[in-house]
């Protein structure tokens, strides 16, 4: 069924909009995934805020003019899904790369982050990217750890203190 010329500019525009307040693209051919295998990745998907689109190539082509994302024009070709990362960089590469593990019909094309295009051999230097929460932690730790060990070492003063009263009371006692 072809789809009208309204109907193509609405989707256009729609993942233009996606594309453009997206963090990360992760690009992936979806041959010989099942009906209910999209429907449990786009289930996935919705958890991680992550946006998956199948569209038309010439039309994807069209809707990443003017973006970031400008740089996969080339990569658009065969079945394609666009999983467009709304919040936390590395989600989409983490969610297609453990959808991928679990089947072998369904390859990660390309992905791209910054107006960058990476090969799907990078996709682990996306998809082990901290999330918000997990790099908050770190910057957390980081930032408590010197506030800790000066407590720690203001503390350790009196206990030297307290231990050399000791010695000096133990030896008193056994010289007596």
């Amino acid at each position: 069924m072809a789809i009208r010329l309204e109907d193509k500019k609405a989707i256009v525009a729609e993942v233009n909009e996606t594309a453009s307040n997206a963090l990360s693209l992760v690009i992936a051919d979806y041959r010989g995934v099942t009906s209910n295998g999209m429907s449990d990745l786009r289930a996935k998907a919705r958890g991680e805020n992550v946006s998956l689109r199948v569209v038309r190539n010439t039309l994807a082509k069209r809707a990443v003019e003017g973006t970031e994302y400008e740089c996969v024009r080339e990569v658009l070709v065969g079945p394609t899904i666009l999983a467009f990362s709304m919040e936390d960089p590395g989600a989409a590469a983490r969610l297609l790369k453990d959808y991928a593990k679990g089947n072998d019909k369904f390859e990660i094309k390309a992905l791209a982050v910054g107006g960058d295009l990476l090969g799907a051999d990078q996709i682990d230097r996306l998809a082990k990217l901290p999330t918000r929460d997990q790099a908050l932690a770190m910057l957390m730790s980081v930032m408590q750890a010197p506030i800790t060990k000066l407590a720690r070492t203001l503390n350790e003063v009196p206990s030297k203190v307290t231990r050399a009263v000791a010695a000096v009371r133990d030896q008193k006692q056994n010289a007596a």
